[in-house]
């Protein structure tokens, strides 16, 4: 129980950092891409923590599936909270940028922010196991250097797992962006705390190219490029196929609609047809 309460002291500070950082930004809209930053930081950092639960606090201190999936939902729901829908997301951002949205320097300079953000997420979960505040945390410092990979089948299953989880994520949330964020909140929240536990035997289901790199890319097992397939265009094809779906085109690419046939909104009165046809 000790260790639990580390954990959520853990991650109280991660998320006040956060929430800190994107309270003061307000104050200047243009350097919102460091918003990104602090998101990406806060997803990484907490999700680690929750992986270090799942690989050792199941048998070391005696948390079951239950907690473990319990804590995933409540780090995911007040991410959602504090920095909003899919913030941290580079899916997210190419998304804005595809459905003309974002321009071309904001986009870069948000990814290039989430990446950063994900790699000072991972500097810090490591220093703080290595402070082996708790038993959990000494025998995670031992394992850290040789951490398991969450891919765990080959690369086309992986990739196929991360573009379906991710079409199925973006698809939901396109419909639900016009709803109340009472309502969007926590249905995302539900449904990655879902997809991740039921791709736990596969790739964990990321959907996440920036949270992929702090959570998985520094385990042996397979090449950056190898990962970068997986988690990096796996998502993006996802996220591209959720938008075809959604809009029928991809406005950045082209305006033509090639799934759905728009009907035009104007008729022509009746009583203009009858005059036509005597005429």
């Amino acid at each position: 129980m000790s260790g639990l309460n580390a954990s959520l002291g853990y991650f109280l500070a991660v998320v006040i950092f956060a929430a800190s950082v994107r309270t003061l930004l307000k104050k200047w809209p243009r350097f919102s891409f460091v918003s990104e930053f602090a998101s990406s930081f806060m997803l990484v950092a907490c999700w680690l923590e929750v992986q270090t639960i799942v690989e050792v606090g199941e048998w070391a201190g005696g948390l079951g599936p239950d907690v473990t999936v319990t804590i995933l939902f409540v780090v995911l729901l007040t991410h959602g909270v504090i920095c909003g829908g899919l913030s941290g997301n580079p899916t997210r951002v190419v998304l804005k940028f595809l459905q003309l949205e974002a321009t071309t320097l904001p986009s870069l300079l948000a990814v290039t922010s989430q990446f950063l953000g994900a790699h000072l997420g991972l500097l810090v979960a490591v220093y703080y196991w290595s402070l082996e505040l708790t038993d959990m945390h000494m025998i995670k410092n031992l394992m850290a250097r040789e951490c398991s990979t969450s891919l765990l089948v080959s690369l086309l299953q992986g990739f196929f797992t991360e573009c379906v989880c991710t079409l199925i994520l973006h698809l939901i949330h396109l419909n639900l962006q016009r709803r109340s964020a009472l309502i969007r909140v926590p249905l995302i929240a539900v449904l990655l705390t879902f997809l991740s536990h039921t791709a736990r035997g596969y790739t964990s289901a990321y959907m996440n190219p920036s949270l992929a790199y702090g959570l998985t890319f520094h385990c042996p097992g397979f090449t950056f490029t190898e990962y970068a397939v997986v988690y990096w265009l796996g998502p993006l094809t996802g996220m591209i196929l959720a938008l075809l779906l959604y809009m029928g085109h991809i406005p950045r690419i082209f305006a033509k609609n090639l799934l759905y046939f728009q009907k035009t909104r104007f008729r022509v009165p009746k009583g203009d047809k009858g005059e036509n046809k005597k005429m």
